[in-house]
């Protein structure tokens, strides 16, 4: 079966509601996956879909198991797995815009690192479909608060993605408990033998298709991205602007909010932009387009909707100031310059979470996106007194400058000063509202000298630090509280750092793990915001409460092979209190009393699932074992028997 360019969803048969929805977002014709998964799913069967990432295949399976889901019921009639919770939200935010004309469709993306408490009360109230991720969902399956007695259709999108990261085993538990009449939908990239193997046990009889992704960008296109964190991203915009040669410029935004804020900023700085969203009348988009195409302005800040059907020919660059979550919305995007054999600019602004949807992007369209180098307060300040001479030269080619003459004249006689003085007097009167020069250090935007490897990182760059003896180049060591007593193994805490970090498991360095607690390599400088979120990370039901690493280090390795324990005293309450951990905080009553605590069940399953990764949360310890500790007897272990490498 082949897909046809010129079907429209009409042909796939749809019904009224969702074209409806499909046309106020402005998607006129499927793509060939849509053509050709839709009409199986319709009809109930499964489907082996090859796919990569920017096909449209969210759409492929979320439009036909909307048409099936019966609205009367309020229990959960299709789940879908993500492997990570941005895909996650991004799937359950392309349902939502499916089913916007759908009344009462209600929708809940699952995932860890978010308070059970929404989840639990959204659940309660009924929803018909739920995205997430496999440790969440099974965790909620295993509380009784996620039922699938009604559940009718189930999508496991990127299973080799799941596969990678670890969670096989949890999809094939979540699937071994869903009703076996229930349709099923496997998407992948690749198809990696365990992946071959889910899709032969768990899907009857399905239809199978495979699409292989085009260069879809224009050759006349450069791509490029810059690794940015959310404060820097104005500062980073108008620099951009300074010193690219722009005729017209695109700049594309999530939220409609977003437009009218970044324009006026825009302004404020003294740039000619304006906004173009869903919201604004006719009659101001039309004449907001024409001063786009005509001139009068020279920055565009729009949404992807308000932007469908615009062609100007004089678009020189597009800049994705917010990342889609949709590859084929970026092809989309950047289509908007570099026609006609024209050449354009496309750049990406990148925070260090979203690295894994510029490997997607790149992926869709079959092309590297090179790493963007901010310009320096040198390069800009050049720039600006090239601009400051150019207006020189065609001011004094203009024919009107005789009443200037005759004043500055006057004044050279009635003062006796050189005229030099007096055009330095007058250009710094000119630039006294906009200094001509930026100052170092005014803004926050600093040139990047990194190799791409770190900026792909999203490490903030840091000074060169000594490297401790033992530890990899560019890495350090961090503490994590969770160990061989609890049951860990590498791949439970390489999988719950890459989901939460985003990091690439390649990124994560050698991994020691102790009885009581665990010791990881991770890239140096990590920012705030990543290294916050790993706190609050579970693997095993522990809270990772990752710390930087102090001990005294030996060139044997990563850290003397002395575990801390040998080196604890036994406080009063039966735990150890680790004289080298000074940075510790206190722990909060509620811990300390053993009550619940946020993100983990009484049974000490933790919120990302990570006994999620085989290990059962109910395990119970070694009365033995617990009795040494307590008592303050604990042995290390042999440093060669713990140490593990991921």
């Amino acid at each position: 079966m082949n897909g046809s360019d010129a079907m429209s969803f009409s042909d796939l048969g749809l019904p009224e509601p969702l074209l409806q929805a499909l046309n106020k977002v402005g998607y006129e014709t499927p793509t060939p996956i849509q053509t050709l998964a839709i009409p199986h799913l319709l009809q109930g069967l499964d489907l082996l879909g090859h796919a990569p990432t920017g096909t449209g295949k969210t759409g492929a399976f979320a439009l036909p198991l909307i048409a099936r889901i019966d609205t009367r019921q309020p229990g959960v009639q299709v789940m879908t797995l993500a492997p990570t919770r941005e895909l996650a939200i991004q799937v359950a935010e392309a349902f939502a815009s499916y089913a916007s004309m759908v009344p009462n469709f209600h929708v809940l993306p699952i995932y860890g690192g978010q308070a059970y408490t929404g989840q639990l009360r959204q659940l309660k109230r009924g929803v018909q479909v739920v995205v997430g991720t496999p440790g969440r969902i099974m965790d909620h399956m295993r509380k009784g608060t996620l039922k699938l007695d009604q559940l009718k259709a189930l999508v496991l999108d990127e299973a080799d993605e799941m596969l990678r990261m670890g969670f096989i085993e949890e999809v094939e538990w979540i699937l071994d408990q869903t009703p076996p009449e229930r349709q099923m939908a496997l998407f992948s990239a690749t198809m990696p033998k365990e992946v071959e193997r889910i899709a032969r046990r768990h899907l009857h009889d399905p239809k199978e298709i495979s699409i292989r992704t085009k260069t879809a960008t224009a050759e006349t296109i450069r791509q490029r991205y810059w690794l940015v964190s959310g404060l820097h991203k104005l500062d980073a915009l108008t620099r951009l602007l300074e010193v690219e040669e722009c005729d017209a410029t695109l700049v594309f935004v999530r939220t409609k909010i977003a437009t009218t804020e970044l324009a006026q900023r825009l302004e404020a700085r003294g740039y000619s932009a304006a906004a173009l969203n869903g919201d604004m009348p006719q009659k101001q988009r039309e004449a907001t387009i024409a001063g786009f195409k005509q001139g009068r302005v020279d920055i565009l800040v729009a949404t992807d909707v308000a932007a469908r059907g615009l062609d100007v020919d004089r678009i020189s660059h597009v800049i994705n100031y917010d990342i889609p979550y949709d590859p084929e919305a970026y092809i989309h995007r950047i289509g908007r310059t570099g026609r006609a054999g024209r050449a354009g600019e496309a750049i990406l602004f990148v925070s260090p979470r979203e690295r894994r949807m510029l490997a997607a992007i790149e992926k869709a369209s079959r092309k590297q996106i090179e790493p963007l180098d901010l310009p320096t307060t040198e390069v800009v300040n050049n720039k600006r007194i090239a601009r400051f001479k150019q207006t020189i030269i065609d001011t004094l080619a203009r024919d009107d400058l005789g009443f200037m003459r005759a004043v500055v004249d006057q004044f050279q006689q009635e003062h006796d000063t050189p005229a030099l003085d007096i055009a330095a007097a007058l250009g710094l009167i000119l630039t006294e509202q906009k200094p001509l020069l930026v100052k170092e250090g005014k803004d926050r935007v600093v040139k990047d000298h990194r190799p791409v490897e770190s900026r792909e990182l999203g490490v903030v760059r840091t000074p060169r630090k000594r490297k401790p003896a033992g530890t990899t180049e560019g890495m350090e060591v961090f503490r994590i509280e969770v160990g061989s007593d609890h049951g860990v193994a590498p791949a439970n805490i390489v999988g719950a750092i890459a989901n939460e970090a985003g990091l690439d498991s390649a990124h994560i360095g050698h991994i020691e793990i102790k009885s009581a607690f665990s010791l990881v390599e991770l890239p140096m400088g990590m920012p705030p915001e990543v290294f916050k979120d790993l706190t609050k990370a579970w693997v095993c039901g522990q809270q990772l409460q990752i710390s930087k690493d102090r001990p005294q280090r030996t060139s044997a390795g990563v850290r003397a092979s002395e575990d801390r324990k040998a080196h604890s005293k036994p406080r009063q309450d039966g735990k150890r209190k680790d004289p080298l951990r000074k940075d510790r905080k206190p722990q909060s009553g509620n811990e300390q009393s053993g009550k619940d605590q946020p993100g983990k069940d009484q049974h000490g399953k933790n919120e990302h699932g990570k006994n999620e990764h085989g290990k059962d949360g109910n395990r119970k310890r070694g009365k033995d074992k617990q009795t040494k500790d307590q008592q303050g007897k604990g042995k290390s272990k042999g440093a060669g028997r713990d140490k593990k490498r991921a």
